[in-house]
């Protein structure tokens, strides 16, 4: 019975992009625009697309950069730490026992 409903729900996902598609191509055939507008109309989309695209690359490279920074300071902290309490925990040279 599950098997039915997931063939039943991909259907409808198939006939919802079909849909969809068409919807977009008729769109674009009715438009009451010129072929070269349309064209002009893509090619700024495409434009304004890659400059987001490439922003976000940038502001994902920055905040990985200041994880790292972040991370190696706190292993960096965490090291010297260790090795203070290491060494505050050690017996003395004269014998002398904690």
């Amino acid at each position: 019975m599950a098997r039915d409903d997931a063939g039943a729900a991909g259907t409808i996902v198939v006939s919802f992009l079909l849909g969809a598609i068409t919807g977009a191509a008729v769109a674009l055939l009715v438009a009451p625009t010129t072929g070269e507008e349309m064209r002009r109309i893509l090619g700024d989309k495409a434009r304004e697309s890659r400059d987001k695209a490439t922003e976000a690359a940038r502001q994902g490279r920055e905040f990985i950069n200041r994880q790292r920074d972040n991370f190696s300071s706190a292993v960096e902290r965490g090291r010297d730490a260790y090795n203070q309490a290491r060494s505050s925990a050690q017996p003395s040279a004269t014998g002398e026992s904690l």
